[in-house]
């Protein structure tokens, strides 16, 4: 099949959709709530705000993924 079987494929079929028009409007709405509006309301820059320096950064995150494990027994 060629690129243009292809393309005519999928466009003859989003063409004739009529539910799945709404539910493709409804993912998009999703994702962009996803990504977009819950990214600056829960998603704050902590290292931007919190260090000033790219070095400051890496040694934090360093720390925070090798640190000591606590023991919860």
């Amino acid at each position: 099949m060629s690129i243009t079987g292809l393309y005519r494929f999928y466009r003859d079929g989003f063409r004739s959709m009529t539910v799945g028009r709404t539910l493709w409007k409804i993912i998009l709405i999703k994702l962009f709530v996803m990504f977009a509006i819950l990214k600056l309301f829960f998603f704050q820059d902590y290292l931007g705000s919190n260090f000033s320096t790219d070095e400051e950064r890496a040694d934090h995150v360093l720390q925070q993924i090798t640190g000591p494990a606590e023991n919860n027994h």
